[in-house]
């Protein structure tokens, strides 16, 4: 039996030696831009909740780690572990093929026997430790004997794959060791734009086991499909390409290596679809018989006050087995998403039908009614997602020329981060501004999944107040609901009182 411990928090307090850097890391100082930087000032000159001076060396910083020390030539050595504890022997380890549980989203394991400390200093109750790189936002993934982690490539395990890349690794849970790797070149670094593909942010979306099949987004807005095995059993294909899949555009293809990933095939939401991608691309596939469905991370661009695709989907449908787009949402959501489609979707029954629940970048709840196969067009033709139910946890906010509240932070539209968890008949969700530039309010709502059309005056039980902005997928156990904010605070709330 093992758990996961990643030790990501904000870094508060200040980081006060090596030691520390080693076990709290989150972030490596890079140099910015002077335009980026000028820009950053600018925009944000009314917020100095986001003009902080950097940990290490008291520089100013955006955000508290996007933007850091820019001294030349060096770079703070930062490290991200991963350690593995060990429970007792008589516990037995369950896997977690997907981010949250399937497909409720809810975060909460029934696992027992955990120990109730561990120590990686001295080793105790720690069954392995592997080093990522100096970034990892994805949450672990564990599977058939594999754990999945997407990290950078600060920490190369190859060294055919040099410079900034997003990778995903794969691990032996028994021992920590590499198994395979799928290293995605910066799309940024391709079409010279930071804001869509962040340096040295690595691969930020965890990736949804089945069998031996990986299904994720990777940071260049594609959806591919991963053979679990890697090249061991060989490059099964359809996809073969994988050469020139991991070489920055205008170079010479790497041949793949016994450690590299076996890509089975790839569906690019960017050039198929015109998604535009922003900071970083963050979703978590959902799987309903054949078919994926998987949020688009369709964004606004390097301005955050324009929407370059309006037209792109937000929601999109797959088949597992070959990677075509059989389906989309129809919602026509650019122009009124805020910042990013960041939320993946959940599924659950309502009054025996499955409905596929999804947070909009509008800010607004929704659920669809799943593709049917006879609903599926053979010659190619994408069908349109009919939506069923929606709900809005901030009806009185803007909902219109919504990106001229860009860095208000009192004032603006909300946006939904965190999936919608599903359980007893109700969604939980998170909501409220956007938590780089938004209004300084969030909420947690609990919603009754009956109903049809606009549910929003009849289908709330109640709402929790937060005193912060919140990206979190809420957790529901044993009656109570849990829930965290930007505020750093865990909250508790029992639904009856």
């Amino acid at each position: 039996m093992f758990g996961l411990w990643l030790p990501q928090d904000d870094l508060d307090p200040p980081i006060q030696s090596r030691a520390e850097v080693v076990r709290r890391t989150k972030f490596t100082c890079t140099r910015p831009q002077l335009p980026i930087r000028r820009w950053i000032r600018d925009t944000l000159k009314h917020d100095r909740d986001y003009l902080k001076p950097c940990t290490l060396c008291g520089k100013a910083a955006y955000n508290r780690a996007m933007f850091q020390c820019n001294e030349p030539a060096r770079r703070h050595a930062v490290w991200t572990l991963l350690a593995l504890v060990v429970a007792p022997a008589a516990a037995l380890a369950a896997d977690q093929p997907q981010w949250g549980r399937a497909w409720s989203r809810n975060m909460v394991s029934d696992e027992r026997g955990l120990p109730d400390s561990f120590d990686p200093a001295t080793g105790e109750n720690v069954k392995w430790v592997a080093e990522l790189g100096s970034h990892s936002y994805a949450s672990p993934i564990v599977a058939g004997g594999r754990v999945l982690i997407g990290t950078n490539n600060d920490n190369p395990r190859d060294p055919r794959h040099k410079g900034d890349r997003a990778v995903l690794l794969c691990l032996d849970a028994a021992d920590g060791k590499l198994v395979w790797q799928l290293v995605v070149p910066k799309l940024s670094e391709d079409l010279k734009d930071p804001f869509l593909d962040w340096p040295s942010i690595g691969f930020a979306s965890p990736p949804t086991v089945e069998g031996d099949r990986a299904y994720t987004l990777t940071n260049r807005g594609e959806v591919v499909c991963l053979d679990m095995n890697g090249m061991a059993d060989g490059n099964g294909g359809p996809f073969r390409d994988e050469a020139r899949h991991m070489a920055p555009r205008g170079q010479a293809p790497i041949e793949p290596g016994p450690t590299d990933a076996d890509i089975v095939w790839v569906s690019d939401l960017v050039k198929d679809f015109g998604v535009h991608t922003h900071d970083q691309v963050q979703g978590s596939v959902l799987i309903h018989g054949d078919l994926l469905y998987v949020n688009s991370c369709n964004g606004v661009d390097d301005t955050h006050r324009k929407i370059r695709s309006p037209d792109a989907p937000s929601l999109v449908v797959l088949d597992k087995h070959t990677g075509r787009v059989v389906g989309r949402d129809g919602l026509q959501l650019g122009p009124v998403t805020f910042h990013v489609n960041w939320c993946s979707p959940s599924l659950a029954e309502v009054n025996g039908r499955p409905r596929v629940f999804f947070g909009g970048g509008d800010g607004v709840c929704y659920a669809f009614e799943p593709l049917a196969a006879s609903a599926l067009s053979p010659g190619g033709a994408v069908a349109e997602l009919k939506d069923v139910w929606r709900f809005d946890p901030d009806p009185t906010a803007p909902k219109q020329d919504v990106h001229r509240f860009v860095g208000n932070r009192r004032e603006g539209p909300s946006v939904i981060m965190g999936m919608p968890v599903i359980d007893g008949g109700r969604v939980y969700l998170t909501a409220g501004g956007d938590p780089w530039w938004g209004k300084q309010q969030g909420w947690l709502k609990s919603v009754e999944t009956t109903g049809a059309d606009d549910v929003t005056a009849t289908a709330q039980p109640w709402s929790y107040t937060l005193p912060r902005e919140t990206c979190s997928t809420p957790a529901v156990y044993d009656g109570l609901v849990f829930d965290t904010e930007r505020g750093g605070n865990v909250h508790c709330v029992d639904p009856p009182t």
